[in-house]
């Protein structure tokens, strides 16, 4: 059995210690915003935190990270408040919104250390991929959440995590055919 701390609560995975991280993650604590995408830690769609540091969590085996601390994109902020999570919606970055949660989690851990990243800093540390070629808002998306985390402005743009999809319908008016012209 392998111990860790995943989002803040103590977990004991009963598997293989030789499990990929990102498959305990998403099969037993159905923990699915890590993403499965190429399986050899070059894509990013499955970066986690793992004692602080953004990690591929496909390429590392819950064996090997016994007693460790792993965040999720679950666990960076229960109400989307987290800075990169705003700047990324503010921006209207999610094209298929795929790769969203792997490159939020290293643009987090990015702007822990320096919290004002250059481009430079940004494109080493972001080295996901998105096929929607989404890199230059990604990048203005950065900048905003260094910002915000400098002490500027709050961002708002987020939705609250609590509206219900019939909510969200009823204020859409519904469509009504138009009329058969002969």
């Amino acid at each position: 059995m392998t111990s860790l701390t995943v989002n803040g609560q103590p977990v004991h995975y009963k598997m293989d210690p030789a499990t990929p991280l990102l498959w305990a993650l998403r099969d037993a604590s159905n923990l699915t915003g890590t993403k499965y995408g190429c399986g050899l830690g070059q894509c990013g769609a499955c970066t986690v935190h793992v004692d602080g540091v953004a990690r591929r969590s496909c390429q590392l085996t819950i064996g090997a990270l016994e007693g460790s601390f792993v965040t999720t994109i679950e666990g960076l902020s229960s109400d989307r408040s987290h800075p990169v999570q705003q700047a990324f919606a503010e921006a209207n970055l999610p094209q298929c919104g795929y790769c969203i949660p792997g490159m939020i989690m290293a643009a987090a851990a990015l702007l822990v250390h320096p919290p004002k990243p250059s481009d430079q800093d940004v494109d080493s540390a972001i080295t996901n991929l998105c096929r929607c070629g989404v890199y230059p808002r990604v990048r203005g998306a950065i900048r905003r959440a260094a910002e915000v985390i400098a002490g500027g402005d709050a961002i708002t743009a987020a939705p609250p995590p609590d509206i219900k999809p019939a909510d969200a319908a009823a204020a859409v008016p519904a469509l009504t055919p138009p009329s058969k012209k002969r």
